[in-house]
């Protein structure tokens, strides 16, 4: 069970939540997703107790109105979640509302109908710069495994943009060293896909390589020298002692996906492409990669501009 009380007042919500989350396990969505939705309702669940709405024996989810959900935003707003963070939780309890709607044939029951989602910045948070990358590598101990291991991560983080939980799930068997294809067996979504890696980040893997006994091809891409698996937030820990070595700002794990995006739009490729690679299943996100470029295009033209770098300007001509 999810959810467990002795409180009688949320006995029937308890039970309509936990048959939710039941129900995104059955549809075989990965633990993390089932965590995010089971997050979500944790701080719903809260709310509707905290603020007296669980008021009475027997509450059920059909009881909530458009009204309950816009307290509930404001609630979020007030505790100081971030913009993000409000319409993550958002989008969680909307997948909760909408199952119920379904799952209890309540066409009437439209609590959502009236409630605008969260409106988010969309902000153009900056991919790694190649200095910023540059002195992570210089901080990498080459002939160790320590250091060997981790300049192969960084290399192939830049060079496939995949995600950080992509990463940490892949096998050795999931890498193939000859063509440089990398499968993704369960990307965002629950969705696989194949990207690649380059001579230079198959050669860096290689040289890891050598320091594992075995390569068993289910066993962990990512080890430590004993050969366990590598814990997710351990990734994270390689990027963070390389930063604070080097001296800069800590880069995000997302700070390389960005940098691929935007540096492979920089190098001519395609937008359709970059969607595939990226496992994107909308444009929506590429756009935005697509912004930084123009950044890119707006101050070359400014600095190289036709008209305004001419020696003297069309104001001056003609004057004797």
């Amino acid at each position: 069970m999810f959810f467990h009380t002795e409180n009688p007042l949320t006995h029937h919500l308890d039970g309509e939540l936990n048959e939710f989350l039941l129900d995104r396990q059955a549809r075989n969505l990965s633990a993390q997703t089932v965590r995010f939705y089971q997050y979500s309702l944790e701080i719903w669940r809260a709310f509707l107790v905290d603020s007296g709405i669980v008021a009475s024996a027997g509450f059920q989810t059909s009881q909530v109105s458009s009204s309950h959900i816009r307290l509930f935003l404001v609630h979020l707003n007030e505790r100081g979640h971030s913009a993000g963070g409000v319409a993550a939780v958002f989008r969680g309890l909307r997948a909760f509302l909408l199952w119920h709607k379904a799952e209890f044939d309540a066409p009437t029951w439209e609590p959502l109908k009236r409630v605008q989602s969260p409106k988010v910045p969309k902000e153009r948070l900056p991919p790694i710069s190649f200095d910023d990358f540059q002195r992570l590598l210089e901080e990498t101990l080459p002939r160790t495994f320590t250091g060997d291991r981790d300049r192969a991560f960084l290399l192939f983080l830049l060079d496939t943009g995949i995600r950080h939980a992509e990463a940490h799930a892949l096998t050795v068997g999931d890498v193939d060293l000859s063509t440089g294809q990398v499968i993704i067996q369960r990307g965002k979504g629950g969705k696989g896909r194949a990207v690649f890696i380059g001579v230079k980040t198959r050669r860096a893997l290689a040289a890891y390589y050598r320091y594992r006994e075995q390569l068993n091809e289910d066993g962990a891409l990512w080890v430590k020298e004993d050969g366990e698996a590598l814990a997710k937030s351990s990734l994270r820990q390689i990027v963070k002692r390389l930063a604070q070595r080097a001296g800069i700002p800590e880069p995000g794990m997302h700070a390389f996906r960005r940098a691929f995006a935007v540096n492979a739009l920089r190098n001519g490729m395609d937008i359709v492409t970059l969607q595939r690679l990226l496992g994107h299943s909308d444009l929506g996100v590429i756009n935005r990669y697509l912004a930084l470029v123009d950044d890119d295009l707006r101050r070359s033209h400014t600095q190289f501009g036709v008209v305004d770098n001419m020696s003297k300007p069309f104001s001056e001509r003609g004057k004797r």
